[in-house]
């Protein structure tokens, strides 16, 4: 039952209370018009509590802006462009990024670039610049939820090989103050095909301030570098921006709770609470991304089914996974505020 105003409603009251339900919550296709995002497909998505987000058609359906309440929850960049921008070899990557709450990286590859197993390896790989087929979009009352639900197909696919296929569901309600993605990839090849996959998720302010806290329960933390290593005794803590400073990644290796998933906080003096939500059998590390040079000022939680290191070195520690042909993987992930 939809809780909007400090009231709970029945779909009756609702519908006695609105000519349409768009009134309260929705989802709108459009299409940017300017820049390199120019001719890009997008979903608008607002829930009525407060919680509005974009999901990019035209990137793998990922999410882009989303903010509570006026609030920005995720980090954008001007860098952002449409698939026909996109460079695949070394960091061209990073020419598109553009932020967003969700960044989709892999399935073949995640991490950084490398020349390894007859192939180059860019930055994060090509998922995110793939569009959506199959689009499909769902308003409507399911028992007493009035449920919003965005659904596709993308292909990841080369000739010979690999041909991985992600089927993505994104899900909310009215009322709600999070999503849901559900994805299933599947290798539709007649060969095993090596999967990494990395949810890049990036908050920036006011969600980051100096004062944010990361709250989650480890086993361990490591830092990936010499960087990393200096900032290590600090790594949940973020500080005013500072012009030197150099990004820092830390690997996580999160504890689960009873039911299996692993939550992970940012805590704000400054604007709305933010956390990351996933199933950790499918995803059993996270990576920390911190970034708080002046300008930028970012940080990313990133559950992902291995740490970051060279493909050679991840297959000699059986933490690059071969998908079956034929086979199929599912991931489940949340994101959301749990502000006022």
């Amino acid at each position: 039952m939809p809780n909007l105003f400090g009231h709970d409603y029945t779909p009756a009251e609702l519908r006695a209370l609105t000519a349409t339900l768009d009134q309260l919550a929705g989802i709108r296709l459009v299409e940017y018009s300017e820049g390199k995002a120019r001719g890009m497909r997008a979903a608008e998505v607002w829930t009525g509590s407060g919680f509005n987000f974009t999901v990019w058609i035209d990137r793998a359906l990922d999410i882009g802006p989303a903010e509570y309440r006026g609030s920005p929850l995720a980090w954008l960049h001007p860098a952002l462009g449409a698939p026909a921008f996109y460079e695949p070899e070394e960091r061209g990557w990073v020419r598109t990024f553009g932020g967003g709450l969700v960044t989709t990286c892999g399935l073949s590859h995640f991490g950084q670039p490398e020349n390894s197993e007859d192939q180059q390896w860019g930055l994060h790989g090509r998922i995110s610049h793939i569009p959506a087929t199959q689009v499909r979009t769902f308003a409507g009352w399911e028992g007493d939820d009035y449920v919003l639900r965005i659904e596709g197909e993308i292909c990841e696919a080369q000739m010979p090989i690999p041909n991985l296929v992600l089927n993505r569901r994104i899900t909310t309600h009215l009322g709600a103050r999070s999503f849901k993605i559900e994805d299933t990839v599947t290798n539709d090849s007649f060969v095993p095909v090596p999967h990494m996959l990395l949810y890049h998720i990036n908050f920036g302010f006011p969600v980051i301030a100096p004062g944010t806290r990361l709250e989650i329960q480890d086993h361990d933390v490591q830092p990936r570098d010499a960087a990393a290593a200096a900032g290590l005794a600090d790594y949940a803590v973020y500080d005013a921006p500072d012009a030197n400073f150099q990004a820092q990644v830390f690997f996580h290796n999160p504890i689960p709770d009873a039911g299996g998933f692993v939550r992970a906080e940012l805590r704000s003096p400054s604007g709305p609470n933010a956390y990351v939500r996933y199933r950790a059998a499918e995803l059993p590390a996270l990576t920390q991304w911190k970034m708080t040079q002046a300008g930028v000022y970012v940080s990313a939680l990133e559950p992902c089914t291995t740490h970051e290191g060279p493909r050679a070195l991840r297959r000699s520690q059986g933490r690059l996974r071969d998908l079956a042909p034929g086979a199929s993987i599912h991931y489940e992930i949340e994101v959301g505020t749990d502000g006022p």
